[in-house]
């Protein structure tokens, strides 16, 4: 079922919010969000970039996250290259986004990198907060420890009970957050492969 508010991309039901712009003429911001992210945390970000723009913003949740579909299967070394390449021109072409600013943070932004590397006369415009653009072993290893402090601790209780999102993504946001550092599954090496040099 489609809804204001959602639309259905690449098979999946994602979650969507749309601030039009104040001055009909001005560009929209496509938000695009960290690795744990969603619409909703980017709290009232949106609605201020829009107020002090003047522009459109529109913001989504990747599949997994907040209030889109919940990840069912695991996650590919390339899912943000799928994200770019794929799910993202189809939900700019769905919504009717023409020559966008794209804004991305950490995993949003190195989405936002791949996009205008495969369509670079589409994006008007890259901000950019903290992209991927090379594997650092510091982040596999982080990654790592997190991915045990949630199945060894009471992390996702704590989680649970302070924060909507986990309760609405559920653990499948975690796990489909951390396959490139599980154990026996890769090594920074065999990810490296997977990220493009830009």
């Amino acid at each position: 079922m489609h809804r204001p508010g959602e639309r259905i991309i690449d098979g999946t039901r994602l979650e969507t919010l749309w601030l039009a712009p104040a001055q009909p003429e001005r560009p929209t911001i496509v938000m695009l969000h960290e690795g744990l992210g969603s619409v909703a945390l980017w709290k009232d970000f949106p609605h201020r970039l829009a107020g002090r723009t003047s522009c459109g913003v529109f913001v989504y949740s990747r599949y997994g996250h907040g209030s889109s579909d919940r990840l069912v299967e695991k996650r590919t070394v390339d899912y943000m290259h799928h994200e770019a390449e794929i799910v993202l021109p189809l939900l700019l072409t769905e919504a009717g986004i023409e020559r966008p600013i794209l804004l991305g943070h950490s995993d949003g932004g190195s989405i936002a990198l791949t996009y205008a590397g495969k369509y670079p006369d589409s994006p008007r415009a890259l901000i950019l907060e903290a992209p991927h653009v090379f594997v650092e072993d510091l982040s596999v290893k982080s990654i790592a420890e997190a991915k045990a402090a949630y199945q060894t601790t009471d992390l996702p209780s704590w989680v649970a009970t302070t924060s909507m999102w986990m309760l609405r993504s559920g653990a499948g946001t975690i796990s489909g957050w951390t396959p490139v550092s599980a154990p026996g599954t890769s090594n920074p090496a065999s990810i490296r492969s997977g990220v493009r040099s830009w």
